[in-house]
């Protein structure tokens, strides 16, 4: 179960065309916003939830994990401290268990595209939902990047994103009833082939018959196939035309033989990339799309923003999580003095301290 925070309706002022206006927004509070739900995210909620400050995470993929949930799930992992052999999903799964107790608020698929700093001092952080978010710190803990979908490589089609091409499914029922053409050989492709194959017309092209994705998905998508459920041929796509009727013509090629598709929806599914994204304007110092940080506190050259895991840089970095789990638990204690500058930090082990020993046991 995931978090929804408190709204509060305050007055924001926006800059548009050189004219100061203002618009109610309803915007949500709290301490920190942690923009990545990877491993390093997820133990920096555990590492400021013991110092009683609060959390929201922004993340673009549409579940907690990062790379490894997204990329390994069942991959293991050997280097964690006191686990032999654990996988990208146990490991997630853990870390959010153990993150569980401090109520953080998640908000995903969506990246934070724009930051404004306040005369408070504290930030506003709008995503690409257009969500609100005020806090008094931003952690960047985004791995190497935010993982965005690799677009189809034709010229002029931008109008069209998430109008009839789509590249995340947010909400299946919209495509109930439709004619879909899904490309792609990987799990997102045959997974989505297969369940939309339940509510709309789906046609699956890929360029071999050779498939990446899990055996059991693969001979799901055959079964339906010839069931006559799915439509499966070979190919790339050559073209997309806009009809101007709210679908699209696409036009594919595999050898030398072309057909064309009038359909109402397009999803590709060419897997993921890294990149820095709107970060990369922040006026943030970096050092080869990576950010530099100190290595007392990991806050970045603006004052109150700080960067763990594999986004920072510094002498003698190592890229492991167990690293990343370090640099979270010295910034969480340079956050307290931004979130509670009148308070003193007394240092507390959890194997002593009543007081953490209810707060993490409060399931």
């Amino acid at each position: 179960m995931f978090y929804l925070g408190k709204l509060h309706k305050v007055n924001i002022l926006y800059r548009n065309s050189n004219k100061n206006s203002y618009l109610n927004a309803m915007i949500e509070k709290t301490d920190v916003v942690i923009i990545g739900a990877g491993p390093v995210g997820l133990f920096a909620i555990f590492e400021l939830g013991l110092l009683n400050i609060s959390c929201h995470v922004i993340d673009n993929l549409d579940k907690p994990g990062g790379q490894c949930a997204e990329l390994y799930p069942e991959k293991p992992i050997y280097d964690i401290p006191s686990r032999v052999s654990i996988s990208g999903q146990e490991l997630t799964n853990d870390l959010l268990a153990q993150a569980k107790p401090f109520n953080p608020v998640y908000h995903l698929s969506q990246q934070v595209d724009k930051i404004e700093k306040l005369e408070s001092n504290e930030w506003l952080v709008k995503t690409s939902v257009n969500k609100i978010i005020q806090a008094k710190c931003i952690v960047i803990a985004a791995g190497a990047g935010s993982f965005v979908p690799r677009k189809i490589p034709i010229k002029d089609i931008m109008h069209l994103e998430e109008k009839n091409i789509i590249y995340a499914v947010r909400n299946k029922s919209n495509l109930e009833g439709k004619n879909i053409l899904i490309v792609g050989g990987g799990d997102s492709a045959l997974d989505w082939t297969n369940e939309l194959s339940k509510i709309a017309n789906v046609t699956l092209m890929h360029r071999r018959k050779e498939f990446k994705a899990a055996p059991d998905s693969v001979s799901k998508m055959l079964e339906l196939e010839k069931d006559r459920k799915v439509n499966f041929l070979l190919g790339q796509i050559q073209k997309i035309e806009d009809l101007n009727n709210g679908k699209i013509k696409v036009f594919t090629k595999n050898n030398e033989e072309t057909e064309n598709f009038e359909v109402d929806y397009l999803l590709p599914f060419f897997g993921l990339k890294m990149e820095l994204g709107p970060i990369a304007n922040w006026g943030i110092n970096l050092d080869e799309n990576l950010i530099r940080v100190d290595t007392e506190k990991f806050e970045t050259s603006v004052p109150s923003i700080f960067a763990i895991g594999d986004i920072n840089t510094y002498p003698g970095k190592l890229k492991l999580i167990l690293s990343g789990f370090h640099e979270a638990a010295l910034m969480a204690q340079e956050c307290f003095k931004y979130c509670f500058p009148d308070k003193k930090n007394i240092f507390r082990y959890t194997t002593s301290s009543k007081e953490l020993h209810k707060k993490i046991t409060s399931i």
